[in-house]
């Protein structure tokens, strides 16, 4: 099977799927995807009961491997609302017609997301174009495959010379210590295991200055938005205080443990995952560097990106309409 065959068919099943999202949980009690080993504040308010205090509504979290498997559980209508989804992920499923829309910037990072090559090959940004021929293990569709594609549009790599397997990152760092892929790409805890392995061609910093970004947000329905803004805005000023507490440095040691607990990681690797993560304020959020203005040009360049390299079809020929910051707006 081969590159675009698979993120294609991811593609089309959230196309089928996004047909059932007319049935949306009624407001007594929803469903919100999130990531394990990707702590943030937002899970000392999960695990401290503040969603369901503030909402007066029963909350079921649900783990998720990849923002595409977010995606299709929302085109289900199984998930309300998915904290924390990648960019890319989100871009895909809405340039395939899903009807879904960014609601907030749940993080933004850019040396927790990043592609290792295994340190027997001794390639570094110097030597990138050694990699063709090599086999590499990508979460197709998400922020790790747009990074990707982006680094070796950078170093000047055909990705049609590269062997590309799809692989969660959990699974991509076991095949690239085992030894089975030459490269992987992901995050979290899965690329500090990947990083064990081997060496990553860019550091946060340099992929920054070729105007690679990386955040994550908070996305949900179209229709749930619609018939449930106000308590979507609820869960999002909670989100937004958890941040704030978070950002302040003040309560660092009453909420480190409980995140860390909740992400199923130690304090120290937790410790050292969000001191590589921003949280912005709602106010820089709706600002034009954010939901403003920037990241709907910021997804029509992924879009482009994706299209470029064969990985999807089209493009839409905006993506304004899948912002919505209505609900964020109305935090007193």
């Amino acid at each position: 099977m081969t590159f675009k065959t698979k993120l294609m068919g991811a593609v089309a099943a959230t196309a089928m799927l996004a047909g059932a999202q007319g049935a949306v949980a009624q407001s007594d009690e929803i469903t919100v995807a999130y990531f394990l080993e990707w702590p943030m504040p937002f899970q000392f308010a999960k695990e401290t009961g503040m969603y369901e205090e503030a909402m007066g509504t029963k909350i079921n979290w649900v783990s998720f491997d990849t923002g595409t498997a977010m995606s299709a559980a929302m085109a289900s209508g199984d998930v309300q609302i998915s904290v924390s989804q990648g960019v890319p992920p989100f871009v895909v499923a809405a340039s395939a017609g899903q009807d879904i829309q960014i609601v907030d910037v749940a993080v933004s990072y850019s040396e927790n997301d990043n592609c290792v090559v295994a340190s027997g090959l001794e390639i570094d940004k110097e030597s990138a174009s050694e990699l063709a021929g090599k086999k590499v293990a990508v979460p197709l569709g998400t922020a790790a495959h747009y990074g990707f594609l982006s680094q070796m549009n950078h170093f000047g790599v055909d990705v049609a010379s590269l062997d590309v397997v799809d692989m969660a990152p959990a699974e991509g760092a076991a095949a690239l210590a085992q030894g089975s892929v030459d490269m992987a790409c992901g995050w979290g805890g899965a690329l500090r295991r990947m990083k064990e392995s081997g060496n990553v061609l860019l550091t946060g910093a340099e992929k920054q200055e070729l105007g690679i970004l990386v955040f994550d947000a908070t996305t949900a329905p179209a229709n749930f938005i619609a018939e449930e803004g106000e308590l979507l805005s609820q869960f999002l000023a909670v989100t937004a205080e958890a941040n704030a507490m978070w950002n302040s440095g003040e309560n660092t040691a009453e909420m480190l443990p409980v995140i860390a607990k909740d992400a199923g990681m130690d304090e120290d690797a937790t410790a050292e995952t969000l001191a590589g993560f921003v949280f912005p304020t709602v106010e820089e959020q709706l600002s034009d560097a954010w939901l403003g203005g920037t990241a709907a040009s910021f997804m029509k360049g992924v879009a482009d990106v994706f299209v470029g390299s064969g990985s999807i079809d089209s493009a839409l020929d905006s993506y304004e309409g899948t912002v919505n910051t209505a609900p964020l707006s109305s935090i007193n």
